[in-house]
């Protein structure tokens, strides 16, 4: 997908903040530090778009990225930063709940987890909720680029057996650093979203007025 338009929008602080035009939406959810934000800016193709906060854990809001006015990425609150306390953890939980189960323009959630670590107990938990209440779900290993080629497959491996992944779901390595992963990632979401199929009709409807013969001149 190439963007030509990348812009932030609001941090929402619950539903009455929440754009009110029915584009798709993509979730990133993961712990904190994981690379939400630098894989939001490497889909992008911008270095300062989506900002690392100082102080991780603190944030508590949905960021909305628009991008092309085709979809959003919310980038939700990182989870498992262990100096929150255990009710702000809690209330987190139920906002970012709230979101995930009634959200209805949300089409995909980005599970990100770092590839050189096994998934944590908090990845194991994101993953089985989202998996038990059927919401369309990619697993996204980043950091990919801190290991070398032939560690890959092992890591990859090692996620998905934490996690439980069935056969043929998803699993991107992807590197903010390197662009690994970019296009596979664009066009899981452009077919999530519908954008595949939009582009696909366009094409379609392209040729085939492309091949009607042009009408003659009356003599």
């Amino acid at each position: 997908m190439k963007v030509n338009q990348a812009e932030f929008v609001i941090s929402a602080v619950g539903p009455g903040q929440y754009p009110q035009d029915a584009l798709p939406e993509i979730a990133l959810a993961g712990r904190s530090n994981v690379g939400k934000s630098s894989l939001i800016n490497r889909m992008i193709a911008r270095k300062n778009l989506a900002r690392t906060s100082s102080q991780p854990g603190k944030t508590q809001t949905l960021n909305y990225y628009r991008i092309n006015a085709d979809l959003y990425f919310v980038d939700l609150p990182g989870y498992g930063y262990a100096k929150v306390s255990k009710s702000e953890r809690e209330r987190w939980g139920k906002f970012i709940e709230s979101y995930l189960l009634n959200r209805e323009p949300l089409h995909l959630v980005l599970l990100l987890v770092d590839l050189r670590h096994p998934p944590t107990k908090d990845d194991q938990a994101m993953y089985d909720w989202l998996a038990h209440h059927d919401i369309p779900l990619c697993v996204v290993a980043t950091k990919a680029d801190k290991l070398s080629r032939s560690q890959l497959p092992k890591h990859a491996k090692i996620v998905r057996e934490t996690l439980g992944m069935p056969k043929g779901q998803p699993l991107i390595l992807f590197s903010s650093e390197a662009g690994l992963g970019k296009e596979e990632l664009w066009a899981l979401i452009e077919q999530a979203s519908g954008l595949a199929q939009a582009d696909t009709a366009e094409e379609e409807t392209a040729a085939a007025a492309a091949e009607e013969p042009a009408s003659r001149e009356p003599s």
